[in-house]
């Protein structure tokens, strides 16, 4: 029989091994004791780990205004009104409600009345949503009190202290982006142990330990993508010359979500990161996106829509295009090739160069994912059918896919860098867009 220590070791040297840069004895063994306790060893240095558990919150006679219709047939995160707690950027975070703590009442009073679920309202137990029903009790626009528990998520970090010993530091919780523990000079940080929400112990899955501190970019040899496939965008740059650069793209690109977008999209930190590089040109940026769609519907709009192709794509003649479509993820195959290849010939018409971004990672399950670890290779097919797309056609891609697809080995689970808990990613994330692009430099 496998015991657990020799199959957690097995994985490590596997995932050691795939990682040139990374030696074994660079790297921390973890290895699960119970639910809740680590043993560490890194060299010759071991200790055992108490883990916390998830923070719980237990909240009582939260009021709500009103509650919208509960709609079976909506998006899962749009049947309802998600409850505050469990509330992510613009839905809600998945896993972290505890189903049989919701309790809906008529007033704050603990002698109120007690709504029924399913005769008075309903919840989704998994995107914590709930709303009234139709011939139930709760009228509209009538204020009801809830009272539910949720977890909130958490980054631990497994240290080297500066006297050489291991400790645990624990990390800010959140409900949907928690950060990691702030360490003080001298510790380093060799592992992350995720507590993805409510959970009842500790998973294999959710132990991370560090085996790069940054993505491993490719060496050097030659002339860069950007001489190979922008030869125009790189005159351009090369002489000072004033070039247009035109970010097209869905929510993610139009990224009204962030804090700050003027300074946090990935266009944003890419157009600053260029203009360091090539202080000398004048580089104008524009932004065409479109929350929630994908490149066939720009496509598909009549004319004299704010939204029409040829209008707001073609017709402002950018001489470098940069296309994020995560919504085009639906695409592969024959069908990509046909649609990509009369946007490359609309492109080339125009003189226009483009780059193409591949997608960052999404929610797993959407993805087929089980865990957030050994993702290096994207299993959607059209990031597959993107990259000979561009092969085939000598057209640019920047490959953000393939350092999301990388995150778990720095310890950090992509997850975390998704504001709505699905695929809005922050600052952090869209930094890994900008780097891709920067890579082609």
């Amino acid at each position: 029989m496998i015991t657990m220590k020799f199959r957690n070791l097995l994985l490590f040297v596997i995932a050691a091994l795939s990682i040139s840069s990374a030696r074994a004895a660079d790297v921390v063994f973890l290895e699960l004791k119970d639910a809740w306790t680590l043993r560490a060893e890194f060299g010759e240095v071991a200790a055992e780990l108490a883990v916390s558990p998830p923070d719980i919150i237990t909240v009582k006679a939260e009021e709500y205004p009103e509650l919208p219709l509960f709609n079976p047939n909506a998006a899962p995160w749009l049947k309802g009104r998600p409850l505050r707690g469990v509330q992510a950027q613009e839905c809600s975070t998945t896993g972290v409600l505890q189903p049989d703590s919701v309790v809906v009442r008529e007033s704050e009073s603990p002698n109120a009345t007690v709504y029924e679920i399913g005769r008075d309202y309903q919840l989704d137990p998994f995107w914590g949503s709930l709303g009234r029903l139709d011939g139930g009790r709760i009228a509209e626009k009538q204020a009801v009190f809830v009272d539910y528990v949720y977890a909130r998520k958490r980054i631990d970090s497994v240290v080297r202290t500066k006297d050489g010993k291991l400790a645990l530091r624990k990390g800010t919780p959140h409900v949907t982006n928690p950060g990691q523990p702030v360490l003080p000079d001298g510790e380093v940080r060799l592992a992350n142990v995720f507590l993805n929400g409510r959970i009842e112990k500790l998973t294999p899955d959710l132990l991370f330990p560090i085996t790069e501190t940054a993505y491993p970019e490719a060496p050097r040899t030659g002339p860069t993508v950007a001489r190979r496939l922008l030869p125009k965008t790189m005159q351009k740059l090369d002489a000072g010359e004033k070039i247009r650069i035109l970010a097209w793209g869905d929510s993610v690109t139009d990224a009204g979500y962030l804090p700050d977008p003027k300074t946090e999209r990935w266009q944003e930190q890419f157009l600053a990161r260029l203009r360091e590089k090539y202080p000398k040109a004048e580089i104008e940026l524009l932004t065409e996106a479109w929350g929630g769609r994908n490149s066939d519907t720009y496509r598909n709009e009549p004319p004299g829509s704010p939204k029409n192709y040829r209008e707001k794509i073609l017709a402002l003649k950018p001489d470098l295009i940069v296309s994020e479509f995560v919504n085009d993820s639906g695409m592969q195959g024959e069908y990509l090739e046909k649609r990509y290849s009369e946007i490359l010939a609309d492109f080339r018409e125009i003189d226009a160069e483009w780059v193409i971004l591949t997608p960052h990672y999404v929610r797993a399950d959407w993805m087929g994912l089980s865990s957030e670890k050994d993702i290096d290779e994207d299993p959607r097919p059209y990031t597959k059918s993107v990259r000979e797309f561009c092969a085939k056609n000598n057209v640019a891609f920047a490959d953000a896919a393939k350092r999301y697809g990388r995150l778990w080995r720095q310890g950090i689970p992509y997850s975390t860098l998704m504001l709505n808990d699905i695929n809005h990613p922050n600052k952090e994330g869209m930094k890994l867009f900008a780097d891709a692009l920067m890579g082609l430099f």
